[in-house]
């Protein structure tokens, strides 16, 4: 929004003038919205909050403006610590207002300025975003998360009551707004979003009692992502409103996942997604992971609605199809559980790296779950030997348990899972067939050959490099050789064989798939 400057308060106006800078001003842009200034200069930006009192947000005193500030600050570091340097009083007078001084009239929240351009929702438009930068992202956020303390049993904050009403809240907000084109595209949402509340009643519960609320950035979208540094910064996390920061940690990793998918970059989405969850392990949190990327689509699409009734441009950028994605993602279909089967090097999880974003699917490793059960990190080597430790037949059937859990969370809420584990044994593979069958998922097996010698060969490149999560080395290739059990011909009607000494043809891949995912 853009305030004519003669209905600009007079410090801000004031602020126009370099002399007020205790450092060299290359220029000085205002950047406006509805509950604060931000002064750019050059170096550092300088955002001073608004003296108003909305429903959501007071910053009517000067007392609670500073408040709010420190509170920004705090929050901010958590994420982008060189960004939010501190902040700064504001002294002088409303005319002649000097940054640094006392005693304050104002308050100001002190930032490194960085080129707008670096934005993630600007850089993505170029087309200069990778899978790999959002691979590094999701692992920095699933670090975040776990990192932080779990809310309380005891407060509010995340409870099913606090829940339901922001989300209801949100809808009848965007619906307030919206043209009627949309509103006639919300009511299908409404009703499965109202129906999802009571459907998830006790998934909310149990995820707050696992300790899933957590103080979260709380507005986690592209235009709040910056390149900085060589890595994405989050940055203007929510300061003023507690209710909607402490939330499940899937509502904010959901609402990253919902802005790429909206710019159509799903690909992005899912790589971002996929290790974030390699990350914390919080695979049970994929029973409510579909319904807050709704919730996320929906506000989005609400504050898009907001801006445009409040520009006064005539060349606005088309909005992301917000409201269609949320729409297509109640709509029923059936998914998808595609297992994997081959012995160890035979490309597995290479394979399955390249077919994530193209599937639209989140993947479960076993190599990562069997050592996150025995609390061993991903990388370490257990010492385990053929058929024992952490490779005996309890900790395999353990591990095979929780994938099954995990996949069966995630086709539940509608969503396609990939699990890539060996499968070598047929009774593995007939349990997780029944599981797509309980799910009326459509059930496909990705069957990874390779040449013995090939096999071989990565198996001990792995080893020495020590990079990956398997400890699969060529005496454990021989027993797997000696004792695996190869698909039948029930199960061969259901797989892909791929040979992966071969450069894969992923889209070919992807259309066997999706051909036998109809049948």
């Amino acid at each position: 929004m853009t305030t004519p400057a003669d209905d600009l308060p007079e410090l801000i106006r004031a602020l126009h003038d370099e002399s007020a800078y205790d450092h060299r001003v290359e220029s000085i842009e205002l950047v406006e919205t509805h509950i604060s200034w931000v002064l750019l200069t050059g170096s550092f930006a300088y955002k001073i909050k608004k003296p108003v009192n909305f429903a959501f947000v007071d910053f009517s005193t000067l007392e609670r403006r500073k408040a709010f500030c420190d509170e920004e600050i705090r929050l901010n570091r958590r994420l982008a610590p060189s960004i939010y340097l501190g902040v700064v009083p504001i002294g002088g007078s409303a005319s002649r207002p000097v940054i640094g001084a006392l005693p304050a009239i104002e308050y100001a929240v002190k930032m490194r300025q960085f080129p707008p351009a670096e934005r993630l929702d600007r850089r993505l438009a170029r087309g200069t975003v990778t899978e790999r930068d959002l691979r590094e992202l999701g692992a920095r956020i699933g670090r975040f998360h776990a990192s932080l303390e779990p809310a309380a049993e005891t407060t509010r904050l995340g409870s099913l009551a606090i829940v339901i009403r922001t989300v209801l809240n949100n809808l009848h907000e965007l619906e307030a707004v919206a043209t009627d084109r949309d509103l006639a595209a919300i009511e299908p949402i409404r009703a499965w979003t109202e129906t999802q509340c009571v459907t998830l009643n006790e998934a909310f519960a149990r995820r707050k009692s696992q300790g899933a609320i957590r103080e979260c950035h709380g507005d986690l979208h592209l235009e709040n992502l910056v390149y900085l540094e060589g890595a994405i910064a989050a940055f203007d996390a929510l300061e003023f409103d507690p209710e909607l920061r402490w939330v499940d940690v899937m509502s904010e990793a959901g609402f990253l996942m919902m802005d790429l998918i909206a710019h159509d970059h799903g690909e992005l989405a899912y790589s971002f997604a996929n290790r974030y969850f390699e990350t914390t392990g919080d695979y049970s949190g994929l029973e409510v992971l579909t319904f807050y990327i709704v919730y996320r689509a929906l506000v989005r699409a609400k504050v898009a609605a907001l801006r445009e009734r409040q520009s006064t441009s005539q060349a606005e950028a088309p909005r992301p199809a917000y409201i269609e994605h949320a729409r297509r993602l109640c709509a029923p279909r059936r998914t998808l559980l595609l297992i994997t089967h081959g012995l160890s090097g035979s490309g597995k999880t290479t394979l399955t790296d390249g077919l994530i974003g193209r599937l639209g699917a989140i993947r479960v490793r076993s190599d990562l779950e069997r050592k996150r059960l025995h609390g061993i990190a991903e990388n370490a080597d257990s010492g385990s030997g053929i058929a024992a430790g952490l490779y005996s037949r309890a900790s395999s059937e353990q591990t095979y348990a929780a994938l099954a859990r995990y996949a069966g969370c995630g086709l539940r809420a509608g969503i396609d899972m990939i699990v890539d584990a060996a499968f070598l044994h047929r009774a593995e593979r007939d349990a997780f067939r029944a599981l797509a069958e309980r799910n009326r998922a459509a059930f496909v097996i990705l069957d990874c050959t390779s040449p013995e010698a090939v096999l071989a060969e990565r198996v001990r490149h792995r080893k020495a490099q020590r990079s990956d999560a398997s400890e699969a080395d060529e005496s454990v290739l021989a027993h797997q050789l000696a004792s695996h059990e190869p698909l039948v011909r029930d199960e061969a009607d259901a797989a892909v064989r791929i040979d992966t000494s071969l450069s894969p043809d992923l889209a070919g891949i992807v259309d066997r798939i999706s051909r036998l995912r109809a049948t």
